[in-house]
């Protein structure tokens, strides 16, 4: 089902992670797990309508991409770091959008905040 706010849902989802923070960078709302960014959300920033960009590995976004290019896609810039974007303003799986935010977590995220949401901590 389709979000009204697709940033109120990205939020909630990222509120669950162990030290986040969010701040404007580059106009844009951005994620930070730890001293590291990991997610960033974009208002029709290229007229793209509305995307998040993720931490990702160059393997997981040819793989994403692949997978489903009406819903995932190279962003601009951040791309050719292993960066995967995200329309999020179409039908989408909230779900599989909450696996790619914490796989891209994973990657900046301290290790003892890693431990804590693994329970761990």
């Amino acid at each position: 089902m389709k979000s009204r706010d697709p940033f109120k849902k990205l939020r909630g989802q990222i509120a669950r992670l162990p030290e986040t923070s969010e701040k404007l960078s580059h106009g844009a709302p951005t994620f930070w797990g730890g001293k590291k960014t990991f997610v960033s959300f974009h208002d029709n920033h290229y007229s793209d309508g509305k995307t998040i960009w993720v931490k990702s590995t160059i393997d997981a976004q040819a793989d994403l991409v692949e997978s489903d290019p009406s819903v995932f896609f190279v962003p601009p810039y951040v791309g050719v770091s292993g960066w995967v974007g995200v329309r999020v303003d179409i039908d989408i799986d909230w779900d599989l959008v909450a696996e790619v935010v914490e796989t891209g977590y994973r990657l900046v995220a301290p290790k003892r905040a890693i431990k804590l949401l693994d329970g761990d901590g």
